[in-house]
């Protein structure tokens, strides 16, 4: 794994829970006070918790918490821990007996490593929570990155393995930054499209080269177990409706980084976080998104280590 260092996380805090022996986890940020939030689900088959919630005709406005888990949807289970956690401190939406805590998850399909015999729990969200921090946030192979693979379009032989990465941009006191659980169908690609980490040909290279429109069967042996999840945050005040927009622009971000993105057997994902502090023009937090975004998703794989026999780029 690599730490960040020089990471601006505009009040949020992010928490890893990871378990090395099954390469299987949970991720999650932990919202300051009336931070606003918002998501854009694009993936055909996406787990989730809480994201009709975050619509824009629904009347809640604040997020404390975002989770990205693995174990597919049985992974969703981590969220009771984070609402556990929220729930002790006396966070959440007020209601007359109690608050309660909004915490919006997804999921990623992280099986093929642990066969399904350990999935995240109540307890590792509890854990992720108390791991939370604002600075020397581990990337690589942890937390919801733990078990997660790219390149899947060319078989499983050619499978690279993925991770979460980060990134971030600070600039006029304007924050923006990108954290990114990348489980690919695609191909990770460099800013002028050539493979950073993806499907590899057996005698070497990558299968791309020549197949640059990365066909693959109607039902690959991947199928629907591919997702990227993300999560941009920004120091910037916003309403619900240019959070929301955010989101829609990290997808951007997505479409620079994987190719192909989207695709009927991803459920790629994009949250939204605002936490409020400073007035800033919305197009350029949403062009720095764009940016930031790209960037997590390369760190994500650039910081993967090996597991088993799925090479990664920092073995």
């Amino acid at each position: 794994m690599e730490i960040n260092q020089s990471l601006n996380l505009a009040g949020l805090r992010i928490g890893h829970a990871t378990d090395v022996e099954y390469h299987t986890g949970c991720t999650v940020f932990l919202c300051p006070p009336e931070t606003v939030g918002s998501v854009d689900a694009r993936g055909p088959a996406p787990g989730s918790r809480e994201l009709t919630l975050l619509e824009l005709d629904k009347p809640i406005q604040f997020v404390n918490a975002v989770l990205l888990t693995g174990g597919s949807a049985f992974g969703l289970a981590a969220a009771d821990g984070v609402m556990r956690y929220l729930g002790e401190r006396n966070i959440g939406h007020w209601t007359p007996i109690r608050p309660i805590p909004i915490v919006p998850a997804a999921v990623v399909y992280d099986l093929f490593f642990s066969g399904g015999q350990r999935l995240p729990d109540a307890e590792m969200g509890y854990a992720a929570c108390l791991d939370a921090r604002e600075e020397d946030i581990a990337q690589g192979n942890v937390g919801a990155g733990a078990g997660v693979t790219v390149g899947k379009w060319g078989g499983r032989d050619g499978f690279m393995k993925g991770g979460f990465g980060l990134a971030c941009v600070e600039q006029e006191g304007v924050i923006v930054g990108a954290a990114a659980v990348v489980n690919a169908v695609g191909d990770v690609v460099n800013e002028d499209g050539t493979v950073l980490a993806g499907a590899r040909k057996a005698e070497g290279g990558w299968l791309a080269d020549e197949k640059p429109f990365r066909p693959f069967a109607a039902r690959p042996p991947a199928q629907l177990t591919n997702t990227t999840l993300v999560v941009v945050w920004t120091n910037a005040r916003l309403t619900k409706v240019e959070a929301n927009r955010l989101a829609q622009r990290a997808h951007d971000g997505l479409a620079i980084a994987i190719r192909p993105v989207h695709t009927t057997h991803d459920g790629d994902t994009a949250f939204a976080l605002a936490t409020g502090q400073v007035e800033a023009n919305f197009d350029l937090v949403a062009n720095t998104a764009v940016h930031a975004t790209t960037e997590a998703i390369r760190n994500a794989v650039r910081f993967a280590h090996s597991v088993g026999e799925i090479p990664g780029l920092a073995s």
